[in-house]
């Protein structure tokens, strides 16, 4: 008996060993977030689709995730989308499920009634037109609401804000009018929230640095950063020494608030999708398979335990299978992404989740 617990316990030291990054740091909070971004599957759910989980068994999505090692869910919230889906109802209640398992709760303010990202910082068509003054307020009512109706974790005050946020009016080349608006999230969140970490989200690395100089000022605790390679580059050696370079600069919490990767360059429904040919692909290291996609996300995991400032890493779309069925011209352009195969069974992917013996 002995000797079989001494050789259990040898294995167990050895499979860590080999797996804990050198320069491994816990963060000060003692909490490595590994998220993935779910906001679609109130949607998806409604179309009582069917997911299995990495053995094969019929399984509840959240069940499956939380088994799997996923700690943190990313909701995003739109002021009033015309679907319903994503509306503060909506998030609110998901939300509630979600704490209910004992998962953290991560809400991504758009301040939109749709899409925020580079190329898109729609104000809600409520506010379109009114004074800035009062556009500042809407800032700080909004978020105050969703502070202290839905008291999220972590919270992010808009959406990959490159450009700035509700264009024109709080434009990053208008920087005063942007810090004030983005100042205004922040005290709305710090006024009513003793908890609740404020993300501010950044798409990419390229000039990453000058945007966080620019808001050197503001009062938030993490650096969110999107990569994607498709859309960011393929030389993860940069993004490594980009993240280090932005915590060490601003000395904050940084997390990679979205990334994906595709295990196929196939599609299972009529909707075109965003990654399709090989040279959008890190080769030869990474190929689209579940084994490429699973060595990709654990090469950012990696990336943020590596990294003395690194908190986590969140994955976004991996509830985006071809839930509209495989003829649908209007469903997901994602689900090649997924987390889950075509048959809805999870991917090797879910496996990097893992809290392990080696992770923060």
């Amino acid at each position: 008996m002995k000797i079989k617990i001494l050789f259990i316990a040898l294995a167990l030291f050895t499979s860590c060993s080999k797996s804990k990054p050198e320069a491994s740091v816990i963060p000060e909070s003692g909490f490595f977030i590994r998220g993935a971004d779910l906001s679609a599957l109130p949607q998806i759910e409604s179309t009582h689709a069917v997911f299995y989980n990495l053995s094969g068994q019929e399984e509840n999505f959240l069940t499956i995730l939380k088994n799997s090692g996923v700690n943190t869910v990313r909701l995003r919230l739109w002021n009033h989308p015309v679907t319903g889906y994503s509306s503060f109802d909506e998030v609110k209640t998901f939300s509630a499920k979600i704490d209910s398992l004992g998962l953290k709760v991560w809400i991504d303010l758009h301040y939109s009634d749709t899409w925020a990202d580079p190329s898109h910082q729609e104000p809600p068509l409520a506010w379109q037109g009114i004074s800035f003054d009062a556009l500042n307020d809407s800032v700080y009512n909004f978020t105050k609401k969703v502070v202290s109706e839905i008291v999220p974790d972590f919270i992010q005050i808009g959406n990959e804000i490159n450009p700035g946020f509700l264009l024109p009016e709080g434009a990053i080349s208008n920087k005063t009018q942007f810090l004030r608006l983005l100042s205004s999230g922040v005290k709305a969140v710090r006024d009513y929230s003793d908890s609740a970490k404020i993300i501010i989200h950044y798409a990419g690395i390229e000039e990453a640095d000058w945007f966080f100089s620019t808001i050197s000022q503001v009062d938030y605790d993490i650096i969110g950063i999107s990569y994607y390679p498709v859309w960011h580059g393929h030389d993860l050696s940069k993004l490594e020494s980009v993240l280090a370079n932005l915590g060490n600069s601003w000395q904050k919490e940084i997390v990679i608030a979205e990334t994906a990767y595709p295990f196929t360059l196939q599609w299972n429904d009529q909707t075109h999708n965003i990654i399709g040919l090989e040279s959008q692909l890190i080769l030869p290291g990474y190929p689209a398979s579940p084994q490429g996609q699973k060595d990709f996300l654990a090469k950012i995991k990696h990336i943020m335990e590596a990294n003395k400032q690194g908190i986590g890493f969140c994955y976004w779309g991996g509830e985006l299978v071809a839930f509209n069925g495989t003829q649908a011209t209007d469903g997901s352009p994602w689900e090649n992404q997924a987390l889950f195969d075509f048959n809805n069974k999870a991917l090797p992917a879910l496996k990097v989740f893992n809290y392990g013996c080696f992770s923060k």
